[in-house]
């Protein structure tokens, strides 16, 4: 360690800088998936550790710690895919679907996404149950219907993420106040201040929006059409919904997030062996990890039932395992807490300090895809600013879950960006400029700093 020279603030900052120019230039001007520009940039930060004196082993240290921290989020990645999977094969997400394409209005899909997508997630706590729940189902009517999947993924995550944000069950929200050390009341209705502007101002954006979406005859046709062949081929009945009831139910126990998903995909188990008896546990088993493969004259049918499966989530495994790699270099050469050093020379005022809370939980998320980690860092860096000058903890827990819950879902390495692309079959790119309520809420969160609110 008396070898190795600490990163200075501009050598970070520059270091950072390029790395996520690599990334954007990659994503954006080569359309490429995200893994292998963040594998590049774990090749430039290694010769970097390298160069300032990090040895080849405290490297690889930092990049199998960086993999340690992301294990559980792995774990439920897989299970989440095999448990679509699951539904699909017994029929739960089928059933939604179709229940669904049979009373709900194209023009008022959107609002119905995100209402309902609110409500689950306030329940239950949790924007990846309703995501892998209620928004796969959604996105499947949205298929039929003729509505875009991108906007009804954006509705679907922002009612998903309002949940995360907001609700008492919420792991993020209870870790946050945790993290400013007051009550999960407290800081629930402190952050109304940002979270009902930006819910409003998203309500009347998916209202405009679902205005453009109407039900002509050939659609209505093709949503009959697409009901009868759903019928057909998948098992559709309401006794295949007791599964996503029972997790539902547990989750808003505030069962841990394991169990909850072995227990629906146990209990999708049984209520196949029950209701479809000449199934065979193969084709259960191979629908668990391959997903649901129906037989169907209509592509647009197959598209929306043949979904799921362990190997679904394989891309998104891969790709969170690259970005907790990236995130231990990072932390092992020092470079996050190097940043966040030099960000914290130059805050003097209320409103600078909540900006500066706000983007340093940005940066973390895209730094390491964590959203755990984007609370947790810039939370222990700034916590002694707030007390120093005198401003309450609420403001600095209310700033942590605008810029740290409510920001991994934009990016296509973080975990629920990951996760929810995977999901929806929609890439984070296409859902991005729709997700308003995510980026809306940290803009609030900073005017209202500066204004002294």
């Amino acid at each position: 360690m008396n070898s190795q020279k600490r990163l200075t603030f501009p050598l970070a900052a520059g270091l950072f800088l390029f790395i996520l120019a690599v990334i954007i230039s990659c994503l954006f001007m080569f359309h490429t998936e995200p893994h292998m520009p963040l594998f590049l940039c774990i090749l430039i930060l290694s010769i970097a550790g390298l160069t300032i004196g990090f040895s080849w082993k405290d490297i690889e240290e930092g990049i199998v710690n960086g993999i340690k921290n992301g294990v559980q989020p792995l774990i439920v990645l897989s299970l989440i895919g095999i448990l679509i999977g699951a539904w699909m094969y017994s029929g739960a997400i089928p059933t939604v679907t179709v229940y669904a394409l049979s009373f709900i209005e194209p023009s008022q899909l959107l609002l119905t996404a995100l209402f309902s997508c609110m409500i689950i997630s306030t329940l239950v706590g949790s924007s990846l149950t309703t995501v892998s729940t209620i928004g796969v189902a959604l996105i499947g009517v949205a298929s039929a219907a003729g509505v875009p999947l991108e906007w009804t993924a954006g509705a679907v995550i922002c009612g998903a993420c309002f949940g995360d944000k907001m609700s008492p069950m919420s792991d993020t929200t209870n870790f946050a106040a945790g993290i400013g050390e007051i009550s999960i009341f407290k800081h629930i209705r402190h952050m109304t201040g940002t979270t009902i502007p930006a819910l409003l101002i998203t309500i009347v954006l998916f209202y405009v929006m679902g205005l453009s979406v109407s039900a002509n005859a050939a659609s209505t046709a093709n949503i009959e059409k697409m009901i009868s062949v759903i019928k057909e081929a998948a098992n559709v009945t309401p006794w295949a919904l007791l599964s996503p009831l029972l997790v539902i139910l547990l989750a808003g126990k505030r069962v841990s997030v394991i169990p909850v998903l072995a227990a629906g995909i146990v209990s999708s188990g049984i209520l196949t062996a029950l209701f479809i008896p000449d199934s065979g546990v193969q084709a259960f088993i191979s629908a668990l990890q391959n997903g649901t493969v129906y037989e169907t004259d209509n592509q647009a049918v197959s598209n929306i039932i043949n979904r799921g499966g362990l190997q679904s989530m394989m891309g998104s495994v891969s790709l969170i395992m690259i970005a907790f790699a990236l995130g231990g270099i990072m932390e092992k050469i020092g470079l996050i807490s190097a940043l966040l050093e030099g960000v914290m020379k130059g805050i003097h005022t209320k409103g600078r300090l909540i900006l500066a809370t706000v983007c340093s939980s940005i940066g973390v998320n895209l730094a390491t895809g964590e959203q755990y980690l984007s609370i947790l860092i810039p939370g222990q860096s700034y916590k002694h600013l707030y007390d120093k000058q005198n401003i309450e903890r609420k403001y600095l827990s209310r700033s942590l879950e605008d810029g740290g819950t409510l920001i991994n879902p934009l990016i296509p390495w973080g975990v629920s960006g990951a996760f929810m692309a995977s999901a929806l079959g929609v890439p984070v790119i296409d859902y991005l400029p729709y997700v308003f309520f995510l980026y809306i809420s940290p803009i609030i969160s900073v005017i209202l700093g500066f204004a002294k609110k």
